[in-house]
């Protein structure tokens, strides 16, 4: 049988065919299945809640065995959406030491790695253009029109 991949697909709530839309995307999609979550002084600094995660990012482990444990990003694996990372490892009866894939969903961005140029062009750029827009939900002085005044 030969692998099919649906480029007008949108959703469904039916798990297999989410389950076989993940397995046979292209890496070009895989890469947006492998972002991660960024902690909050990032997410303030930056305007994005989630980036997609590189080599020698440091990440904190958020569930799990390893849970609370920091560490630099060492591997990603785009094909079995698996993220390595130093320290977190399993050690064995005989005494070697197995690296564990964690998945992106358990991790949290602490420190980003600015070594790409195009990455931290991408993450100034947004930071330049939400610094002057002024948020219009409720802004200062404003009273809401649901409370009673007394």
């Amino acid at each position: 049988m030969a692998k099919k991949f649906s480029k007008t697909w949108r959703k469904s709530t039916q798990a297999r065919k989410q389950h076989k839309y993940k397995h046979n995307a292209p890496l070009h999609i895989r890469q947006k299945m492998v972002h991660v979550h960024l902690s909050l002084d990032l997410r303030k600094s930056y305007s994005f809640r989630n980036i997609q995660v590189k080599k020698g990012d440091k990440v904190k482990v958020l569930c799990g065995h390893f849970k609370k444990k920091e560490g630099a990003v060492e591997k990603v694996d785009l094909k079995g959406e698996k993220i390595f990372i130093s320290g977190v490892e399993y050690i064995k009866k005989d005494g070697t030491k197995i690296p564990l894939g964690l998945h992106p969903s358990n991790l949290m961005i602490i420190s980003l790695n600015q070594d790409d140029k195009k990455r931290k062009a991408k993450l100034e750029s947004k930071k330049q253009s939400t610094k002057g827009i002024v948020s219009t939900k409720n802004p200062a002085g404003v009273k809401s029109k649901n409370k009673k005044s007394e």
